[in-house]
């Protein structure tokens, strides 16, 4: 659900903000994709680590609403809707290169193509994968700073429920990213080329 939700949230913005083209459905297709691959990483990634997604909010939460809620089914949401934004700026941003380098330069085919919008693309997940990061080691100071206080040993903190899910969230999420390039990059050079040079600069 929280795929389809995210998917859904998308797709409208996507079309709103950049219009109905072929560019804007590549990185909409290309958004969906990766989706999916955070989606299923985060189940295995969850069951691996053993996480219940029953931290001190979501405990609170649950015995607030008192019905039968999934915890970790809360958990894998945050996962997915927490990497959509980064996502949706890889994806915009592969896409626009691909096409700006088809107008820059028509004879390209699409392996070069793919291989000249990796190039750009290696140093933009870069800096997407610390913004990232960043986020959830800001979303865990508080728990981080409790435990340091308090004498729990690394060890104890790394293993913590709150601690776990926000490494968990990274890892996903910058896997997610990391594959969105490639991803994104292909089905942009694919389309590309077999769209008139014409229809491609009219869609700047």
């Amino acid at each position: 659900m929280a795929v389809a939700g995210a998917g859904v949230i998308m797709f409208l913005v996507l079309y709103l903000t950049h219009g109905l083209s072929a560019r804007t459905s590549t990185a909409v297709l290309g958004t969906l994709v990766s989706l999916a691959l955070i989606g299923v990483l985060g189940v295995l990634f969850s069951i691996t680590a053993k996480l219940t997604g029953l931290d001190e909010d979501t405990a609170t939460l649950i015995g607030a609403l008192g019905h039968g809620i999934d915890a970790r089914g809360l958990l894998l949401a945050g996962v997915v809707i927490g990497s959509l934004g980064v996502l949706d700026d890889v994806t915009v941003t592969q896409t626009s290169s691909v096409w700006e380098l088809r107008i820059a330069n028509p004879t390209l085919n699409a392996r070069e193509l793919y291989a000249a919008g990796m190039r750009i693309g290696r140093d933009h997940v870069s800096s997407a994968v610390n913004t990232l990061v960043m986020a959830y080691a800001g979303a865990a100071l508080p728990v981080l700073l409790f435990s340091s206080i308090s004498g729990v040993g690394l060890g104890g903190i790394v293993t913590s429920q709150s601690v776990a899910q926000e490494v968990v969230r990274t890892l996903v999420g910058s896997v997610g990213l990391v594959a969105a390039v490639p991803i994104t990059t292909a089905l942009a050079a694919i389309v590309a080329v077999r769209e008139p040079i014409g229809a491609t600069i009219l869609q700047r």
